[in-house]
């Protein structure tokens, strides 16, 4: 067994993949910053829970440090932690936009350089989770939109200094899936949770979200061997939307 560290893993995305990951045979550690989901997430597979905020780096190494005494090097690392806060340039404080960078951006950094020397060692492989809204503008989304841009630009990079080392980096971008933060911002556009899934996704050729074990399987390829040639790549899991030209649907009968 090998082993593999989820950040943000315990809840929505994060704790899919632990459970995924998991049930493929890894010893899985799951961290962030609430105690309890993580140990509800860790005594459910067997696994470890360690809180951490991921964009403090004292606590990313030690992080680091008591995964490989407790399950082994690294072979596998996916970087879930994330957090949003609305609003445009104009309407957005400092204090949120560096919350936003610290958690979605930086953190990643500080995993991924905390975790590469293990990597390396493994000849392993990260998966980050990003967002269609890091490759599409959304209303009043700047920091949300940026920090996501930034991390599929930091992954392919990864990608390539890191694949001659044997370590392969890929990113994920999903759409809207039924998560906590998802059904929290559906709750906001109400009328109603279900009927404002289905509102964004009107346009959404499957007419539905995903959900986080759709997530959690792409992700687990992407680990697996079978993805052994593939790096450096930015997978949409968004059925299907974030290739349509919403313009040109005025023209459909």
């Amino acid at each position: 067994m090998t082993a593999a560290l989820v950040t943000g893993g315990g809840t929505g995305i994060g704790a899919a993949v632990a459970r995924r990951l998991a049930g493929e045979g890894y010893r899985v550690c799951v961290t962030g910053r609430r105690r309890e989901p993580l140990e509800e997430v860790a005594a459910e597979v067997g696994g470890l829970a360690v809180a951490a905020d991921t964009s403090d780096e004292r606590a990313v190494t030690e992080l680091l440090a008591t995964v490989a005494e407790r399950l082994g090097p690294v072979s596998a690392l996916v970087c879930c932690a994330g957090t949003s806060a609305g609003g445009t340039v104009l309407e957005q404080t400092l204090e949120r936009w560096q919350r936003v960078l610290a958690t979605n951006l930086t953190g990643v950094f500080l995993v991924c350089r905390a975790a590469l020397p293990q990597l390396i060692e493994t000849h392993g492989a990260i998966v980050t989770i990003a967002s269609l809204g890091g490759l599409r503008a959304a209303p009043a989304s700047a920091a949300y939109a940026s920090s996501k841009a930034g991390v599929v630009m930091l992954t392919q990079c990864m990608a390539l200094d890191h694949g001659p080392q044997g370590v392969r980096s890929n990113c994920v971008c999903p759409g809207w899936i039924r998560t906590p933060m998802g059904d929290a911002a559906m709750d906001e556009l109400g009328p109603s949770r279900d009927e404002a899934y289905a509102r964004v996704n009107a346009t959404n050729p499957l007419r539905r979200p995903g959900l986080p074990e759709e997530v959690a399987a792409a992700v687990a390829w992407l680990l697996s061997p079978q993805a052994a040639y593939v790096n450096g790549a930015v997978l949409g899991i968004d059925g299907g939307v974030g290739s349509v030209d919403v313009a040109s649907l005025e023209f459909v009968g």
